[in-house]
C-alpha cells in the first residue's frame, strides 16, 4: 500500500522545493492536500510523480504537473484575502490549495464528469464554489476576482477576462505552446492586461484556448 503522506513529502522536496518554490504557504498546502484523491483510482499510485496526470474520459484533459502549479502559486502572491477563479479546475486539485491560502475560490470546469468529481472532492471546503460553464467565458457573476487562473497553456491573449478582474488584479498563465511557451502574469490596468513572463513553462492545452488556424492560398 502506498504510503501518500511521505509520497506528498518526497513530491515537495524532490520537485517543488528543488524550483525555488519558498513560498511557505503554498508548501503548507501541497503538504496537505491529498493530490490521491483529484487522480483516477486506478492512478492514485502515481498522484505524486513528476507527471502531468491523465484525467477525465479518454484522457482528453491532464492535471498541471506539481511543479509547474506550485511556481504558478508562488507567482500569484495570494493572500488570505484574495477572491480567485480558477479556470479549468478539472477534479479540483488546483482549487483545493488556492483554498488553503485564499479567501473564496470559485472553481470553473466545462465537462460535466470532471465538475462533478470535483464538487465531490470539494464538498467538505467551505470557502470553494464549484461551477460549471464554457471555460473561455470566465465567471463573471462570481467576480471582480483578485486573480484568476488559468490551469493550462492557451495560445491567445487573455485579454477577454479582463473586465472579471478588479483593477490590479493578477491573471497567470502559460501562454503558446512547444518548448518556447512561458509562464506569464498580467495585472488589469484599466480596460487592458499587461503581462510579463515569469518563468519558462509546459502545460496541455485548456479546451477552446487555442489559436484560429491560418490558412495559406
Amino acid at each position: 500500500m502506498t504510503d501518500f503522506s511521505s509520497a506528498r513529502r518526497h513530491m515537495v522536496d524532490g520537485q517543488v522545493r528543488t524550483v525555488d518554490v519558498t513560498d511557505l504557504r503554498v508548501i503548507s498546502a501541497m503538504l496537505e492536500v491529498p493530490r490521491e484523491r483529484f487522480v483516477p483510482a486506478s492512478a492514485t499510485a502515481l498522484a505524486y510523480l513528476d507527471l502531468e496526470m491523465v484525467i477525465g474520459e479518454g484522457g482528453s484533459r491532464r492535471l498541471l504537473k506539481p511543479q509547474v502549479l506550485a511556481k504558478l502559486l508562488s507567482a500569484a502572491d495570494l493572500t488570505g484575502t484574495d477572491r480567485v477563479l480558477d479556470v479549468g479546475c478539472a477534479t479540483g486539485y488546483s482549487a483545493a490549495l488556492l483554498a488553503a491560502i485564499a479567501g473564496q475560490v470559485v472553481a470553473l470546469e466545462q465537462d460535466a464528469g470532471l465538475a462533478k468529481a470535483a464538487q465531490t472532492a470539494l464538498a467538505s471546503l467551505p470557502n470553494v464554489s464549484v461551477v460549471s460553464g464554457p471555460l473561455t467565458a470566465g465567471w463573471a457573476s462570481g467576480g471582480p476576482y483578485d486573480l484568476i487562473l488559468l490551469e493550462g497553456a492557451i495560445e491567445v491573449e487573455p485579454q477577454a477576462f479582463c473586465a472579471q478582474l478588479k483593477e490590479g488584479g493578477r491573471l497567470l498563465c502559460v501562454l503558446g505552446s512547444g518548448p518556447n511557451a512561458k509562464a506569464m502574469l498580467y495585472r488589469r490596468s484599466g480596460d487592458e492586461l499587461g503581462g510579463r513572463p515569469v518563468f519558462d513553462a509546459a502545460a496541455p492545452l485548456l479546451p477552446g484556448f487555442a489559436k484560429a488556424p491560418v490558412f495559406a492560398f
